[in-house]
């Protein structure tokens, strides 16, 4: 058998003690941390989330080596989804766009973006509206319900109230729906000292920020599924919303970590001052 491979004997009876090199071994520890990660991020981080989630773990690993392993492992990131964006659209008659795509807020409940999407089930649809804050990208309200009413919006909205407090006027941003534009909504608004702000007619990019969140939950979660019941979306979307998007999901904007960390870091940061 020696002969045949042209190794030396003692090469090949040590190779049969310990078939695996010293680097071999490593890569075979490190991809159980690999796949954990890839695994909780739905399969939709790529190595530099996955290096990143290592790194702050305690591995000294380069993110070469973590892309060779995926590679060798059939992980591949899943890729999000498209979106079409149309340029034009006329100013709304509630409010104008007072946001303007300022996306970029150094300070938080200074500016929120909401908006409704809808997920699928045996039972019918479920409405899903939610509230972030544009400082963190942080998930503060949302409200689930199987009618698209002006309560959805309301309730998202007096969730987000309730949570953060905020003690200074606020801009909230949306796009030109009706929930929006009705009186109770407005009223809340008043009454909590908001201030709106509303998209042009059919311009995705005006609210890009809360478009971009329900990509990634569809991205993340749903993935074209349809769930049985729509007690069991709301209980999957609950999860990845406060469990994983808020508490875990990095973000790039925000120094590649997740909206509770960098809200965490701001505070500590206040209070050095």
């Amino acid at each position: 058998m020696c002969r045949v491979l042209r190794v030396h004997p003692s090469g090949f009876y040590a190779w049969m003690v310990e078939p695996l090199s010293k680097r071999g071994k490593e890569d075979q520890r490190l991809m159980g941390p690999i796949r954990s990660s890839f695994m909780a991020s739905g399969g939709t981080y790529g190595s530099p989330w996955i290096h990143r989630d290592l790194r702050d773990a305690g591995e000294t690993c380069s993110v070469h080596r973590v892309a060779r392993l995926m590679r060798k492992n059939g992980m591949k990131a899943n890729i999000g989804y498209k979106r079409r964006y149309i340029a034009g659209g006329p100013p709304a008659r509630v409010a104008p766009n007072h946001l303007n795509r300022a996306f970029q807020v150094t300070v938080p409940n200074k500016a929120w973006v909401t908006d409704i999407t809808y997920v699928r089930t045996h039972e019918g649809f479920l409405y899903v509206a939610v509230v972030l804050d544009l400082f963190s990208r942080r998930v503060v309200g949302w409200s689930m319900q199987s009618t698209m009413s002006r309560d959805l919006v309301l309730q998202a909205l007096l969730s987000a109230v309730w949570r953060r407090r905020p003690t200074g006027k606020v801009l909230v941003h949306s796009d030109q729906g009706s929930q929006y534009g009705s009186q109770d909504y407005l009223a809340m608004m008043k009454e909590h000292g908001l201030e709106p702000s509303m998209s042009r007619r059919g311009n995705c990019l005006d609210n890009a920020v809360a478009e971009s969140f329900f990509a990634t939950l569809k991205k993340f979660r749903i993935r074209q599924r349809i769930y049985a019941t729509r007690e069991e979306a709301r209980a999957d979307i609950f999860e990845f919303i406060e469990m994983f998007y808020n508490a875990n999901k990095r973000h790039s904007h925000i120094g590649g970590v997740s909206p509770v960390q960098f809200e965490a870091d701001y505070l500590l940061k206040q209070k050095s001052v």
